[in-house]
C-alpha cells in the first residue's frame, strides 16, 4: 500500500504516520508538507531514517506536483489545512485557498489516477454548541472562514463521490 498523507509534518498528521508505519512494516509512505506554522519536522524524527517513509516540501495546491505524488498512491490522505478560527477571521483567503482548492487538487489527482480519498476535517463544521454534542448526521453550520472552508472541502468531497463515483471518507475530529 502506497500512501499520500498530505499536511504529515502537523501534530495529528505525524502521529498517524508514526502509528501507521510501526503498524503496517509494509506499507510506504510520502509525507508531502509545505511546513507552514503548523508544521513540523521534529514530529517526525522517530521516523526519518525509515526506508518506507519520504518527507517532501510542498503545497498542494501545486497541481503537477500533486498529481506526479498521486500516480504512484493507492490513497490520498489529507491532514493539510489553514487552521484556527482567529486566523480565518484576520485573512480568509489562505483558507480558502489551501482548504478549498487545495482540497480540489488533492480530488482531482485521486480521480485521475484511482486513488482512495480521505478528508481530515473539523467539528467546528457544525457550528456552536451550548452543552452536549453534535451527531454526523447534525447539520451543518460554520460559523467562521476556519469552519466554512473545511464544510466547502467535505462538500467537494461528498460531490466527487457522487459524481465521478471516487472512493471517498470524510472524518471529524474534535479538540
Amino acid at each position: 500500500m502506497n500512501i499520500l498523507v498530505t499536511g504529515g509534518a502537523g501534530f495529528i498528521g505525524s502521529n498517524f504516520i508514526k502509528y501507521m508505519l510501526d503498524k503496517y512494516s509494509d506499507y510506504s509512505i510520502t509525507n508531502l508538507d509545505k511546513l507552514t506554522y503548523a508544521g513540523n519536522l521534529d514530529n517526525l524524527h522517530d521516523v526519518e531514517s525509515n526506508t518506507n517513509y519520504t518527507f517532501i516540501k510542498g503545497d498542494i495546491c501545486d497541481k503537477k506536483n500533486v498529481n506526479d505524488l498521486a500516480m504512484n498512491s493507492d490513497c490520498i490522505i489529507n491532514f493539510a489545512a489553514e487552521t484556527h478560527v482567529d486566523r480565518s477571521i484576520q485573512d480568509a483567503s489562505l483558507f480558502v485557498e489551501t482548504d478549498v482548492l487545495g482540497t480540489y487538487q488533492l480530488l482531482e489527482a485521486a480521480r485521475k489516477n484511482d486513488c482512495s480519498y480521505f478528508q481530515v476535517s473539523t467539528d467546528e463544521v457544525y457550528g456552536s454548541i451550548v452543552e452536549g454534542s453534535f451527531k454526523e448526521g447534525d447539520t451543518l453550520e460554520p460559523n467562521s472562514p476556519y469552519s466554512a472552508s473545511k464544510a466547502g472541502a467535505e462538500m467537494l468531497v461528498r460531490a466527487y463521490n457522487k459524481t465521478y463515483g471516487l472512493n471517498t471518507f470524510i472524518t471529524r475530529s474534535s479538540n
